[in-house]
């Protein structure tokens, strides 16, 4: 290891106190946090190559940390993106190593705490950590929560990829995070950007800042309720979809379908909705196309398909007692199946989007948004 005696020396004085430790290669200067909040630096002096010399410090920082003279390569490989840290790696000795992806791999363990967070957060602020922190709830509820909250409703306007953005809202949206105020900001901005509003339809699906009054139905509410209260899982749903939040709910999507710029507002719509009615779902199947899924749900309405026991007893009690339901029940119980394998097919073979992507879809769209205005009772 090449590194100079005087940084040598200031590198292992510097680890004895700090709880955190980060490399800022671009003007050569070790940070290190300390445990009463305060920061030392180090400013580097390299014998060699700028490159070489940071490893040979993350080196050292390993070697002292973690005990492996060889450096931080031999634990890269049990770092991961997923969670998935080595049990016999501490999470505060990872985030003394001056190594970005031991920092993401603290972010995303199961055992991070808010204390934890708050040294990653110093190490590397960036909107994939800050997402992958919100996703703890002893994180999203501690005190980081709405410091990461306020950094990703900063970032938003910044965002180009869907998937990130609608995450992101969905992670602001935990409670306690933003204010109503702020809620509505972000719904508005769904004006003209339906993406936004995927985050509103994946975590607070029954309280969307929209309003539609609730759908007048001619069916008897009272047996419906009645078999909810009994656990009747498809009289329960429908109720859930009549209500003025189940009507906003049904009518953003439609609203999204008809319009989407993007194959992942696409992916990520289809399987918002699926989640919403995942309850209902008879088959874990891999549909190619919205034929395969309406041929099998017309079969279950015929006691033709064999399925669940207690979900064919469940669907013969509804229609035995609210025979006119039985267009609303297909409908979710087709919707509830249109999940991202019927788009596959389409998307494997183009990378389209706006209006061509939207042509492309449209054996896809028109049905869903079909079923999607028969809940409206249009």
């Amino acid at each position: 290891m090449n590194l100079s005696q005087e940084d040598s020396l200031r590198l292992n004085i510097m680890l004895v106190s700090a709880i955190a430790i980060k490399i800022d290669e671009g003007t050569m200067v070790v940070q290190g946090l300390l445990k009463n909040g305060k920061e030392s630096a180090i400013k580097l002096n390299p014998n060699c190559h700028c490159d070489q010399y940071t490893r040979y410090v993350r080196e050292l920082l390993s070697s002292t940390v973690l005990g492996s003279p060889g450096g931080y390569p031999v634990f890269l490989k049990r770092w991961t993106r997923m969670g998935q840290t080595s049990e016999a790696i501490r999470l505060e000795d990872l985030l003394k190593l001056g190594e970005p992806e031991a920092c993401i791999a603290v972010t995303g363990s199961s055992s991070l705490t808010d204390e934890l967070a708050e040294r990653a957060w110093w190490i590397m602020p960036s909107a994939d950590n800050a997402r992958s922190m919100l996703r703890h709830a002893t994180v999203a509820e501690g005190s980081m929560g709405k410091t990461l909250a306020a950094f990703l409703l900063e970032f938003l306007p910044f965002e180009q990829e869907p998937k990130a953005i609608i995450e992101s809202v969905s992670l602001i949206l935990q409670p306690g995070l933003i204010d109503a105020a702020t809620k509505q900001a972000i719904w508005d901005r769904g004006q003209k950007k339906g993406v936004f509003r995927l985050g509103f339809l994946k975590t607070v699906p029954d309280a969307l800042p929209a309003f539609k009054e609730a759908r007048d139905v001619t069916y008897d509410l009272q047996k419906l309720k009645s078999l909810s209260n009994k656990g009747n899982v498809f009289s329960r749903q429908l109720l859930r979809i009549y209500s003025d939040q189940g009507q906003s709910y049904i009518n953003v999507c439609e609203g999204i379908l008809r319009k989407p710029s993007n194959q992942d507002t696409v992916v990520s719509l289809l399987n918002v909705m699926v989640g919403y009615l995942a309850k209902i779902r008879l088959f874990d199947l891999s549909y190619p196309d919205v034929e395969s899924v309406e041929k099998d749900i017309t079969n279950v309405m015929s006691n033709d398909q064999p399925i669940e026991s207690s979900m064919l007893l469940a669907i013969n009690e509804l229609l035995e007692a609210c025979p006119d339901v039985r267009d609303d029940l297909y409908a979710i119980l087709v919707l509830a199946h249109t999940n991202v394998t019927i788009v596959n097919p389409i998307f494997s073979l183009t990378d389209a989007i706006g209006s061509v992507m939207r042509k492309k879809i449209e054996p896809i769209s028109r049905p869903i948004n079909r079923y999607l205005r028969t809940l409206q009772g249009l």
